[in-house]
């Protein structure tokens, strides 16, 4: 059995300003490196066998701030971790996104939600093969994660996925199950980020609640 624990990366000044990131490569803020040496502190007492993590920076410096406090090699960069390509939404925020594409309008260069399952979930399969019985940390995205809560648990989670929250799953026998949602790590990383995904992102607010 491989384990994953999938952590988001830590807040940066997009999440602060509600605006849709996706695939641009936006930096932490000072509140994401804080937040990530506080989980780096709560992941320490426990031990891992490699960590990987988006090529997108937000995610890379998550992921080095972990390493540093977990005293492990860098994370193995893997390209298809990158968050969901959110096409020209990307940079808006709520009213910006209201006013050029309206509920129920396609928005241009938006990856669809399915494509991003499959390529996470074939990523995670290849590493269950390659690292059987080991303990992976996967630092992403919160469309990342969430599409694979929604493969692993379909509609049983609607929660918060908050900057530098843990989701641990398992991989058995070619299946992939979640183990925990918002894993409390002994309660301590509970709390870490305030803001819930989807308030940051009105692109995927809009999606999950129906509007399109």
């Amino acid at each position: 059995m491989t384990r994953f624990f999938l952590v988001r990366h830590g807040e940066t000044e997009w999440n602060k300003a509600r605006r849709i990131q996706g695939i641009s490569d936006i930096p932490l803020n000072i509140t994401g490196r804080s937040q990530a040496v506080a989980l780096g502190d709560i992941l320490a007492k426990h031990t891992f066998d490699l960590m990987v993590s988006s090529p997108l920076s937000r995610a890379m410096e998550t992921a080095s701030i972990i390493a540093k406090r977990l005293d492990m090699p860098a994370a193995l960069i893997v390209g298809d971790l990158i968050e969901r390509n959110y096409g020209e939404a990307e940079g808006q925020s709520g009213h910006d996104l209201d006013q050029r594409y309206p509920a129920g309008t396609d928005i241009p260069g938006r990856e669809p939600r399915e494509d991003v399952t499959k390529r996470i979930v074939r990523v995670l399969a290849d590493l269950a093969v390659r690292h059987p019985d080991a303990d992976i940390i996967v630092v992403c995205h919160g469309a990342v994660i969430r599409s694979v809560v929604d493969y692993a648990a379909p509609g049983l989670h609607k929660e918060p996925i908050t900057n530098c929250s843990v989701h641990n799953f398992s991989h058995v026998a070619g299946t992939l199950e979640l183990v925990a949602f918002d894993d409390p790590m002994e309660l301590a990383s509970h709390g870490l980020g305030a803001e819930e995904f989807e308030d940051q992102n009105p692109a995927e607010a809009r999606e999950v609640s129906g509007r399109g």
